[in-house]
């Protein structure tokens, strides 16, 4: 095991103010705790290697297993090349109780500390106040739903489009499990449970992983670990209540590693480079995938889009749903690969930066009336929708 000491995560977690009430709604503490995890989870600093292979070594000793050989890359990508190039998926076995090999025994460790754990909250749970349970279901929602998001179904889905798929069964590690340890340990640390010695040393150990480094793979005798990225922007999703956040940038790669690879996001939608750096209605018309294709127009502005692609207005009138706004119909260009018509319309709500988003619908191409495509996008009538006072 190597002599470089794990650094104590007391001193990376929010400073709270005294006596402030956990349980309280407008208590600012879980959003201190769910801002420190998000910084470890967003991380672009170089990896503390010492940190991060002393880590990974006492989970491997905890499994009673030797500590690996530590190979390191400078890209989750390179990662997974690494893996295909050694074969090293192939030398995983299954003996019936799961994977016989290291990744499988640190994954069986960590699901059942994460059983005991759950086991120890739900047996509190039961006998806690209205305020304490209602505090429990702050912290899933504020800790748990808010970091999944963010990093495991956002950061992580983006870097997976990066890497090469590996046959077999591979199980990675990192920052994009920041939720699992996050919820744990604040359950722990504000007296919603009580666990195990053995399981609060494990939760310092992730910890010490989330706040040291990137993406891992536990194998027999090799853990490859890989750099964190040199870039990574994202912005608030609209509307989330719980400060959820989404891969983003409008000018360069939203994700970026030193080794060049890279994922181009815009909103949260994973798209190709020439949506964010050379749209055309040429490529957008050649785009069969409607999300990528929406970003594509959206990042050139419809006005644009409609002028470049020599749209056919089919009708137009005022919005009675959304007042000031119109609502457009236009005839498909040719090469989207299905007939019909696009229903221009406008937001009703806000979007974050205050301004209300233009968007565009495909209907059925037998409409003619604006009022009738956007009713039936609502299942009513183009009458009933005319009698609409006010959209969202």
């Amino acid at each position: 095991m190597s002599a470089a000491p794990i650094r104590s995560s007391a001193s990376h977690r929010a400073t709270l103010p005294e006596n402030f009430n956990l349980f309280d709604e407008d208590s600012l503490a879980l959003e201190k705790i769910r801002d420190v995890w998000l910084e470890r989870g967003l991380c672009t600093r170089p990896a503390d290697r010492n940190t991060a292979e002393a880590s990974v070594a006492q989970l491997y000793r905890r499994s009673g297993l030797p500590k690996p050989e530590f190979v390191w890359v400078p890209s989750p990508s390179a990662g997974s090349d690494l893996i295909v190039t050694e074969g090293l998926s192939t030398k995983m076995s299954l003996d019936g109780t799961g994977l016989d090999c290291a990744s499988g025994y640190i994954a069986s460790m960590f699901a059942a500390s994460r059983r005991r754990m759950d086991a120890r909250i739900e047996c509190r749970r039961t006998g806690w106040q209205m305020e304490r349970r209602q505090g429990e279901r702050l912290i899933r929602a504020s800790i748990w739903e808010s970091l999944h998001t963010t990093l495991f179904d956002g950061v992580a889905a983006a870097i997976r489009t990066m890497s090469t798929p590996v046959a077999g069964e591979v199980t990675w590690y990192g920052q994009q499990d920041a939720h699992r340890i996050a919820y744990y340990d604040t359950c722990h640390r504000f007296g919603l449970a009580t666990f195990r010695s053995e399981d609060r040393e494990l939760l310092d150990v992730q910890t010490a992983l989330a706040d040291s480094t990137g993406w891992w793979w536990a194998f027999d005798d090799v853990c490859i670990m890989a750099e964190r990225p040199t870039a990574l922007h994202a912005e608030p999703i609209p509307g989330s209540a719980q400060g959820a956040r989404r891969l983003h940038h409008s000018d360069s790669p939203a994700i970026e590693f030193v080794d060049g690879t890279k994922a181009f996001v815009l909103h949260g939608a994973i798209v190709p480079d020439w949506v964010v750096l050379d749209p055309t209605a040429e490529r957008i018309a050649h785009e069969r995938n409607v999300e990528i294709r929406r970003c594509a127009i959206e990042r050139i502005g419809w006005d644009s889009y409609i002028e470049l692609a020599g749209l056919t207005l089919v009708d137009q009138t005022d919005d009675p749903g959304n007042a000031g706004c119109l609502l457009q119909l236009y005839a498909s260009p040719e090469g989207w690969g299905r007939s019909g018509r696009i229903l221009l319309a406008v937001n009703g709500s806000l979007e974050r930066d205050g301004h209300r988003r233009r968007y565009g619908l495909h209907v059925p191409g037998w409409f003619t009336s604006a009022l009738d495509a956007a009713g039936w996008t609502y299942g009513i009538t183009g009458t009933d929708y005319s009698r609409l006072v006010r959209r969202t």
